[in-house]
Order: structure tokens, then sequence, then C-alpha cells
């Protein structure tokens, strides 16, 4: 599907320091609420204590210019695509034949995932690998998402980031085939283009599963199934609230999300400390300036309401790939222990036909970029080397 484009043009981010000064007006006004008394730390949603030190930094130590400027470190470029000004680094890759590889973040992440992976897959060998195993990295801010967002702009659905993803790759950058990867909703758009778009793919890595969250798809024949099971009804029970809300009334969220934001500090960071492998301790992995720097980026973008729309578009259209359709391009996965759920090799292969590597990670959970940067890289590098022939 080719979509209506425009040439590229180089962008570099800076926040008006009007909007800096303004955040911190209101971080000062800050109305706090109480906490429920006699319940443990975070057991009914962000723990004061720990927010009001994020806040604190926040206001007093947090330097989003550093931010910026790690960002603008790599090469970007804005393009209209399909009615939509698309923003995405586009970092070339070390050697003599680096592989394009559309890189993929998902929600609440954004492109600063990818800060500390993106040198690993362009300089591999500045970490330990081979310049061979380069890839010339393509990251784009997924429309709606950051930098891919202005105020009235169209909503759109996984399927229709796909369309866009593969103009972006095929018609404005001309690459004829690359490699796809990614987590959270990046794992979905690279599971649609594998479907819908399969000759333009070498290949497609994932480091979430995107295949159906229902029971009723799980026949339980196997021990693998049968945790699968137990740990799905867990999520749907315990963990899915905030899924509810953003896939039915995001548009009421999205009212006090873009107007506080110590509640989008709250609503963001609760999920880093969740879907990570931290063991409850959210500051073992991440620090509060990599968490600010996401955070902020939606802050200043005002992007959190348009971020919700692919779970109000997936619980009308259902999910990326059509049921009873099959992905059949070469197909990678590492499950990292701490994902949010690890379906089975033999629920996935229902969908994925083509699965050449599953390797099970020994650490990392759903932010996998910014957890395990190394860990990711090789074996995003293991699955795509013999594909590149």
């Amino acid at each position: 599907m080719s979509l209506t484009h425009a040439s590229p043009r180089p962008f570099q981010l800076q926040v008006p320091q009007a909007d800096l000064d303004e955040l911190q007006q209101r971080l000062a006004r800050t109305r706090w609420p109480d906490e429920p008394p006699g319940e443990a730390p975070w057991s009914s949603g962000t723990d004061m204590t720990w927010l009001r030190s994020l806040v604190a930094h926040w206001q007093h130590g947090f330097d989003w210019r550093a931010q910026e400027a790690r960002l603008n470190a790599w090469p970007q470029f804005k393009c209209p695509v399909g009615g939509i000004d698309l923003h995405y680094l586009h970092a070339p890759g070390e050697g003599p034949r680096p592989m394009p590889l559309l890189l993929l973040h998902g929600w609440p992440g954004s492109v600063f995932e990818f800060m500390d992976l993106l040198p690993r897959l362009t300089q591999p060998s500045r970490f330990g690998g081979a310049a061979a195993d380069a890839f010339t990295v393509v990251a784009p801010s997924l429309p709606g998402y950051g930098l891919s967002f202005t105020p009235g702009q169209r909503r759109i659905g996984i399927d229709g980031m796909a369309d866009l993803m593969a103009t972006l790759m095929s018609d404005v950058l001309g690459y004829p085939r690359f490699g796809a990867q990614g987590g959270d909703w990046g794992a979905s758009v690279a599971a649609r283009l594998g479907w819908a778009h399969a000759p333009l793919l070498h290949g497609i890595h994932l480091n979430l599963m995107p295949i159906p969250r229902e029971p009723a798809h799980v026949t339980g024949d196997s021990d693998e199934e049968r945790r699968y099971l137990a740990e799905l009804r867990r999520w749907l029970a315990e963990e899915t609230g905030y899924s509810l809300q953003q896939s039915t009334r995001p548009q009421t969220l999205a009212y006090a999300m873009t107007d506080s934001p110590v509640g989008l500090a709250a609503w963001i960071s609760e999920k880093f400390r969740a879907w990570s492998d931290c063991g409850g301790d959210v500051d073992s992995v991440f620090s509060h300036d990599a968490l600010l720097a996401d955070i902020s980026l939606y802050w200043f973008t005002g992007a959190i309401g348009a971020s919700f729309w692919p779970y109000y578009a997936r619980r009308r259209d259902g999910w990326p790939v059509p049921e009873g359709a099959t992905v059949d391009v070469p197909t990678g996965y590492a499950e990292f222990p701490a994902e949010i759920v690890r379906p089975p090799r033999s629920l996935a292969a229902r969908t994925f036909t083509q699965i050449q590597r599953w390797q099970v990670m020994p650490r990392g959970g759903h932010f996998a970029a910014m957890e395990q940067p190394q860990a990711l890289a090789e074996e995003i590098r293991a699955f795509f080397r013999p594909l590149r022939a």
C-alpha cells in the first residue's frame, strides 16, 4: 500500500523554554491525594513516597536539555506520510552492507527507549560484535506518539500504522526489503507488516508475542499451555484496568493526563515498575532521568491521549493479524522472564508459521531495550544473521 508522502526534512528537538517553565509551575502547584491507611506501598497504585521523590527530581535535578541532546545526537527527520508528519531516527550502520532495520517502540514508551540499543545495532564492533552484523536503523515515533503527533491529527490503529511504516521504508527511504523489530505495540506493527507487507520483509523479530489474549484461545493441552493459561487469567484479573480504560474511554482519561504532569508520571511510571524485571524496586532498573525523559516527551508533545488510540482501535477492529490468517515471514522471538504475558511456542506457531529462533532470556522484562540492551542487540543480530544473504 503506497500512501501520499513528501520529502524528508532534517529535525532537531528543542522544547521552548516557556514550556519548561510552565512545567515547573505546574509541578510546584501539585495537589497531592492521600493514601489508604495500612496498605502496603504500591498495592493500590503508584506509591506516593516514591512518586514524590521522582517529582522532586523532576523539579530540582532533571536536565531536559541533556535528554534533548542525547536524542539530537542521532540523525532525525520528519516526513508527511498519509497525512501524518512522521518523526523518525535514521542511523546509518557500520560496515559495507548494513541491513535496514525498522525499530518499533510501544506504550508507554518512546524513541528514548532505544538510546542504549541503537549504538549496539549500528556499531556492533564497539560492543564485542562484528561489523558484518550491523544495521542501518530507522526508529520512528509511532503515529500519534511523541514527535509523530500534532493536535487534531487523525487517529489510526495498528493496521494503519503498519501501512505507514511500509510506505516510510519502501517509498520514502527506498529500501526494497528490510527487517522489523518491536515490543509492545511495536511487536503488533511488526506482525501486521509480516502479514500485510510480506514481500518487503527479510523477517521480523519480537520481544512480545502478539497473539490474542483470551482464555478461549488456549486449549490447555500441555503443561506449557496450562502455565500460560494461569498466567493469562492472573493478568486479566489484576493488571488490565489501564487497558480497559484506554480501550473504552480514552478521551476521558486524556483530560487528566494532559493537564497534570504528576498524574501523567504516576500513570506511566507504575507500568515501568509492574512490567519490568525489577523485583518491585523500580529504581534498581531505571534511573529517574530515564523515566523522566520518556514521561517528559509525552508531556511536552501532549500526545498521551493519542497514544491510547491503538487500545481503542483494537477493541473495535480485533488483533492486527486477522483470525485464521498466518504470518509466513521468518520470525524470531526473545522471551524475557518478566514480560507481561509469555505464550508458549505451540500457541504462537498457529499464527507465526516460520519461527526460526525462540530464545528464553535470563533477565529482563517488557522494556527490554532499556533493561537489557546488550542481550537484546545480540539476539536481534543472531536472528537476522542468516537472513542477510
